[in-house]
């Protein structure tokens, strides 16, 4: 089986950190270099931990010299934990492209993007409008295989209290039941199960996919 190294951002989210676990107990993995602002805590024999300063994210991966096979995006925050629509963008357009950029000039052939349900750059709703703009964006880099994530809620345990969305997480169940035929993509779905659809998905020769709940679970078993 040949060797891969995988190039991560987002390690220490919720879809990311379950991503890295599994990365590195892929037996298809030899080496895993995770992106980070802050040094992790983990340590394993196939994790490189990059330290870098995200406002300079390209040259920080540049300056290294590291070479790639793949790349897993899973960076994200909320309009309210940045602060601003500005400091939103700020992460969810200006870090993902760049990373997007950094793996490609790494040599990732293949990429894998977290963005959102309802992502569209023609979208009046300034959130979902600025993971559809990420989203055009890098389709345009030229991937040769881009996978494009829309989860709804993301069900998991967060290091950070974030109420509104516990809220919602406990409810999710009930109104998944109601989310049936085309309304099925907006149901919640386990940050665990996006890893693993996201960890699927990279093992296969596509070229370019968008992946839904439906998708997502499916690959996820």
């Amino acid at each position: 089986m040949t060797k891969t190294t995988a190039l991560i951002a987002g390690a220490t989210g919720l879809v990311g950190g379950h991503l890295l676990e599994y990365l590195l107990a892929s037996p298809r993995h030899s080496r895993v270099v995770a992106v980070t602002r802050q040094p992790l805590e983990l340590t394993h024999d196939k994790l490189n931990n990059l330290v870098v300063d995200f406002d300079d994210l390209e040259d920080g991966i540049r300056a290294t010299g590291i070479k790639t096979d793949e790349a897993y995006c899973a960076l994200g925050t909320t309009i309210k934990k940045a602060g601003s629509q500005a400091a939103f963008r700020k992460v969810d357009f200006d870090y993902e492209t760049a990373f997007a950029r950094a793996s490609l000039e790494a040599g990732a052939k293949r990429f894998a993007l977290v963005s959102a349900v309802g992502a569209s750059a023609s979208s009046s709703i300034f959130y979902s409008r600025v993971k559809g703009e990420t989203e055009e964006a890098i389709r345009a880099m030229g991937f040769p295989a881009l996978h494009i994530f829309q989860p709804g809620v993301l069900l998991g345990q967060r290091g950070e209290a974030r109420p509104a969305e516990q809220l919602a997480i406990a409810v999710t169940p009930i109104l998944n039941l109601g989310l049936q035929g085309p309304l099925r993509k907006y149901r919640g779905i386990a940050a665990a199960d996006v890893a693993k659809a996201m960890l699927a998905a990279l093992e296969t020769e596509g070229a370019e996919a968008t992946h839904r709940y439906a998708d997502m679970k499916e690959a996820a078993r």
